[in-house]
């Protein structure tokens, strides 16, 4: 088992003060990659931005989200300086594939000790009060890059496993990584892009997004290369990688989740499941439950991030794709996917 990871209070809430100041540091961390990136391709992507292709996938870059978070100068700042370390836990995956669900699932079953589970007097667990992206940081943000000991061990990217930090992959540190079918991620994804403009006008079209994403110029595409890569490092290092299926998650959670305390290092006991601290997880971190306790201006405070916490709650259903894509658009979508995962064992 893995040595206790000690966990601290989460990071909920900061000022505009302090955003503005975290401001000032990203866009020196910009600065200082300008020249690296003025040579990368790019291309046009989503809400007329550009996209940068760098080692293999596409990034947007500078300010985006008014805090250079996941950018490609991001992800750069992210692979020099960030030293992992072997206890550490790194939650990956593309975004809009279930990444939300997953940081809220292994918090609770790595922190079950510390907090108490109380849906009915509410307040005592911090899954209850704030959202799982501030228990468990992103390490291409800049929540994360201004201040690396906002961290207890545990840590999400949407970084594709070839470009990873070099101390992750040497650390010896524990890796899960969730994939979700491709359709339900491209419209979850144009959804989410789309919430983000607040000029209605401007909004990105189903038909241009559906163009961007299947030729895999969208943010952190290609898709299917970002899974591809950490289902062959889960075959060679599947002892450090674990490859979660998003379908299989929502299919038989209680064995998903049993599965994934045992690979962190946090196997359930007898007792523990006999007495219902699996399915105790399972419903606090419910999308009910979560979208309930990240609906907006939930205190009145202002947030620590500049987007809403309540987009990342939609619907989360799977196969949902089939109310909005066209029988053509399922079709080239489903040949790519079929092509691109011939021969791997990536179940879709």
């Amino acid at each position: 088992m893995f040595s206790p990871i000690v966990f601290h209070s989460p990071l909920a809430i900061i000022t505009k003060d302090e955003k503005k100041a975290r401001n000032a540091k990203m866009a020196a961390i910009i600065e200082r990659y300008k020249d690296k990136v003025s040579t990368l391709p790019k291309q046009e992507s989503w809400m007329n931005m550009d996209v940068y292709k760098y080692q293999g996938f596409w990034y947007h870059q500078g300010f985006w989200y008014h805090g250079a978070n996941f950018s490609v100068e991001a992800v750069m700042a992210a692979q020099d300086d960030l030293k992992a370390k072997p206890t550490d836990v790194f939650l990956a995956s593309h975004p809009k594939s279930g990444t939300t669900w997953l940081k809220a699932l292994a918090y609770a079953i790595m922190t079950r000790t510390k907090f108490k589970i109380d849906l009915a007097s509410n307040l005592t667990h911090p899954l209850l009060t704030i959202s799982p992206h501030d228990c468990v940081p992103f390490i291409e943000t800049d929540s994360f890059l201004i201040n690396p000991s906002y961290n207890n061990g545990l840590m999400a990217t949407h970084i594709p496993y070839n470009s990873l930090p070099e101390s992750i992959i040497n650390s010896g540190c524990r890796i899960v990584y969730v994939c979700r079918n491709p359709k339900d991620v491209f419209v979850s994804f144009w959804h989410f892009i789309n919430g983000l403009n607040d000029d209605a006008s401007t909004s990105v079209s189903l038909k241009d997004a559906f163009e961007i994403f299947s030729s895999g110029i969208s943010p952190h595409g290609p898709i299917w290369d970002h899974v591809i890569g950490y289902h062959k490092a889960s075959l060679e290092r599947p002892d450090k990688v674990l490859f979660l299926n998003y379908e299989e998650m929502q299919k038989d959670a209680n064995n998903e989740v049993k599965n994934l305390a045992k690979f962190l290092g946090y196997p359930f006991t007898e007792e523990e499941e006999a007495t219902g601290k699996v399915e105790e997880i399972i419903k606090l971190c419910s999308f009910d439950n979560l979208r309930e306790v990240n609906k907006p201006n939930k205190d009145g405070d202002e947030t620590s991030t500049v987007v809403s916490d309540e987009a990342f709650f939609r619907k989360g259903k799977v196969g949902d794709s089939i109310n909005y894509l066209t029988t053509e658009m399922i079709q080239i979508l489903d040949k790519i996917t079929k092509e691109k995962y011939d021969g791997l064992d990536i179940s879709i």
